[in-house]
Parts: structure tokens; sequence; C-alpha cells
């Protein structure tokens, strides 16, 4: 069985700054990253990032996984990073397993673990929706960002978000018509900067609309789309017909967290977060002890929030177990600030009250 002082499950945004903050503390560090590459989400992130400097902003996504790998490789004799490995179990007695490429399966006993696992696509139920050309953003932007692949001509997009409109304008600028914005929503969820882009464009963007069905044989063909009321119950009479090749569901995100409640922490439901999290503390301690979470797996929120998270929880692990530098207090405020001022936007009364659902005894940050 190997052995370990901390262990990071996920080598996304969240991860990474984990592992760095850790890291400076003193601590070494075992990442563990299903894909072949470090990065997560910011490896399709093609927009420029808002925030502060600290929180890279003015830069775009894909650029900001080099910065924070080449800042790894100067601790390279402390870090050790497990790539194509999958994390499948975390038991009682700490021990995790670990699945590498489908043939190498191990176990790994750490100190104190910090689950920086992210989040999956939400789905939409309507007829044929599991027809081919029917994708989630997220697969959007590996294909167009990632492996440079449009993936049709003609697009749908389901979901007036932030990512809704932003891989609209990305799909524009690859040269694909985007007929259509609709959104369940009376109002549009996201930033009006990015919606102003896709309507200069010429895109309309139909709010209280829905997907009522997918239409085509081997692939999609046509999209159906009607009104919803107050309640988001479709009206009869006001459907609209869309000749596409591809629709993109982009309807949220739910934090991936099934290795958090296998390990037994305690979890709730928190719409405001996009679904089941676990309860945690001020330094993103579980209910468990030493098992800690940052990023989506927490609460869905931007990627920026992810990294300062992924921050203040892996000094706070490394703290646990000894590594506890003495500008701890100072770092651990400037993490808390950061934060603050992440969430005094326009979403951030939203995210607040989903915190203070899940935070113990503390106050909100």
């Amino acid at each position: 069985m190997k052995q370990a002082d901390l262990v990071i499950i996920g080598g996304g945004p969240a991860g990474l700054c984990a592992a760095l903050s850790a890291l400076k503390s003193g601590s070494n560090v075992l990442i563990i990253e299903r894909n072949k590459d470090l990065g997560g989400q910011l490896r399709k992130q093609t927009h420029m990032f808002f925030g502060s400097e600290k929180q890279h902003a003015s830069l775009r996504g894909i650029d900001i996984p080099e910065i924070l790998l080449s800042q790894l490789k100067e601790y390279e004799d402390k870090v050790e990073i497990l790539t194509d490995s999958t994390a499948v179990g975390l038991y009682e007695d700490g021990v995790i397993t670990v699945l590498k490429k489908e043939e190498d399966y191990f176990k790994i006993k750490p100190k104190v673990t910090l689950v920086a696992t992210g989040a999956f696509e939400k789905a939409l139920a309507f007829p044929n929706n599991d027809l081919p050309g029917i994708y989630g953003a997220g697969a959007v932007q590996t294909l167009m960002n990632v492996h440079g692949v449009k993936p049709g001509n003609k697009v749908l997009m389901v979901g007036a978000g932030n990512i809704g409109l932003i891989v609209s304008y990305q799909l524009m600028q690859a040269g694909v018509e985007v007929k259509a914005i609709l959104d369940a929503a009376p109002r549009i969820g996201g930033y009006l900067v990015h919606a102003s882009k896709v309507r200069r464009m010429g895109v309309p963007i139909l709010t209280s609309h829905t997907v009522k069905e997918a239409i085509g044989k081997n692939e999609l063909e046509k999209a159906i789309v009607c009104q919803v009321d107050e309640k988001f119950m479709p009206i009869e009479g006001t459907e609209k017909e869309f000749d596409v090749d591809v629709m993109c569901i982009s309807v949220g995100l739910t934090p991936l967290n099934e290795l958090l409640a296998m390990r037994g922490c305690e979890m709730k439901y928190i719409p405001q977060l996009g679904g089941l999290v676990p309860l945690r503390d001020e330094n993103y301690e579980t209910t468990v002890e030493n098992i800690f979470v940052a990023g989506d797996a927490t609460g869905v929120e931007e990627a920026s929030a992810a990294m300062v998270e992924g921050y203040l929880a892996g000094l706070c692990a490394a703290a646990k177990i000894g590594y506890k530098p003495e500008n701890f207090e100072e770092r651990r405020t400037d993490y808390m600030k950061q934060l603050k001022d992440l969430r005094s936007g326009p979403a951030g009364g939203h995210i607040l009250s989903g915190i203070g659902q899940v935070l113990i005894g503390g106050k909100n940050v």
C-alpha cells in the first residue's frame, strides 16, 4: 500500500491550486487525475477571466494551466502526479483505491485527503434527447477548444447562463451558425456583457422557452421548442421549429462528490450550489476529520472561486497534518478576502445563501 501526506483527488483548477498551496507550506502532495492532462475545465475555456490579478484576470482559461504547472515544477521533489488514474473508492479507514488506465489497481493511505472532483453537466428531459448531435456544453467546448473539431453547422443553444452564452459566441467564432439561444427562465441568467455579444451578431435569445421535442432518424434534424408559463409548463400553440444538426444543452452543473458520500461525509441538497454538497467548516474540512473539499464539489461557482478555494483548502489541509507556516493566518485571511470579493458580484447573494446552509460553526466566506 502506498503512503502519502496529502492526496488531492482531481487535477482541475481547485486541485492544482490546492497542491501549490500545500507545497508552499512544506507538505508532500500526491495528485490523482483521471484524464491524461491536468487543468480540468480550464483547458477548454478560451474566454478571458474576470476577478483580480491574483485570479489571473484578463487571461484565457486555456493559458492558466501552464502557469500553474510551471509553478508545480518548482516543487518536483515533493509532488507526485498520477494521470490517467481514477479514484474509485474512499473508505472508512482513510484508504483510497485507484484504477490506472483500467489495468493497474492499487491503494493509497494518506494522512489527509482533499477532494476536488469538480462537477458534471445536468441533462434535460424531452423526447429523443439521445439523438446523435445533442451534446452538453462541456462536450462542445472539448470538441472545439481542445480537439479543434466543429460539432456541426447549425446549433440551437439551450441555456442562457454564462456557459451557454460564452459557448454560443465561441461557436460563431468557429463559423457555426447559432439559430437561437433559449432558456426556460423569464430572464437571462448570464452576464449581460456576454448576452450583448451574441445579440449584436443577430442571435435571438428566447426566454421562457424550452425544448418540446427533438426530431431525426439517425441524427438530429430539427428541434421543436415552445413557450412555458410561470410554472415552467409548456404552452400549447406556441411551438417553433428550428432546422439544426446540433443541440447544445447548457442547463447547469451538479457537484461530482460520490466519493465524499461514500466516505460518510454529511451531505445536503442545496439548489443554490447545484445539488448535493458536503457540510464543511471555514477551512473546507468536511464532517469527516481529515477529509477536505474544494471547487465545484463543494458548490458550483466560477473557476476563479474554485482556484481560491483550492488555495485555502490546501493551506488548511497541510496545516492539519503539521505543515503550518508562520504566515498561515496572513495567507488564510487573504484567500478568504478574495472569495468575499468574488462573491460580491451579481450572483454572490445566491451563492452565499447556499453556503450559509452548509457551513459548520463559522462565518460565511
